[in-house]
């Protein structure tokens, strides 16, 4: 694999990406509100939707447990995680997401993770940054963490390009239903 790869398949998946975000998200936030479920209590790590990302607020608001999303401290470490809720003052941070002013850090259990794409394997393409490879990388040795990807069905690839430091998902959620890797 070459970095030609990544980019050549990147490409490929915004283009599928934001044609898939003008027709609407449909059910996808119902699927993923019903995949985490099971996970009520644990700490949830969810995202705030930029440009043309698959929406998760929904299914975070209806999280009966503590919710968080990320907030970059360094570019070259794991993620943090700030307590979030639908009535959180968010402010820009790095790369523009929007994150809390202000909130207890937390450690998540579970995440719903944003991808550009991703396989049927479990694998996904990320922005390039590897924040959720070296985030999940860290999370899992100290114990059990689960991680859902969230996207467009759309953005399915055969397979995608991966690294040995790529962290596979567990679940992958779309307006289509729930995929479990390797099921």
């Amino acid at each position: 694999m070459t970095p030609d790869d990544k980019t050549a398949a990147r490409k490929a998946a915004f283009a599928a990406r934001k044609a898939a975000f003008a027709a609407g998200q449909g059910a996808a936030a119902a699927h993923l509100a019903a995949a985490l479920a099971p996970h009520a209590g644990r700490v949830l790590a969810g995202y705030m939707p930029m440009r043309t990302e698959i929406d998760p607020l929904a299914a975070m608001a209806a999280h009966a447990g503590p919710v968080c999303v990320p907030v970059i401290l360094n570019p070259a470490r794991p993620l943090a995680f700030r307590a979030w809720s639908p009535a959180a003052r968010m402010v820009a941070g790095d790369f523009g997401a929007l994150i809390p002013e202000a909130g207890d850090w937390l450690e998540p259990e579970v995440l719903i993770v944003p991808l550009v794409a991703f396989d049927r394997a479990g694998f996904r393409l990320g922005y390039g940054g590897g924040f959720y490879d070296r985030t999940l990388e860290a999370l899992r040795a100290r114990r059990p963490t689960l991680a859902v990807g969230f996207a467009f069905a759309a953005q399915e690839m055969v397979a995608v390009p991966r690294e040995p430091t790529d962290q596979p998902l567990d679940l992958i959620v779309t307006e289509a239903g729930v995929i479990r890797p390797g099921g």
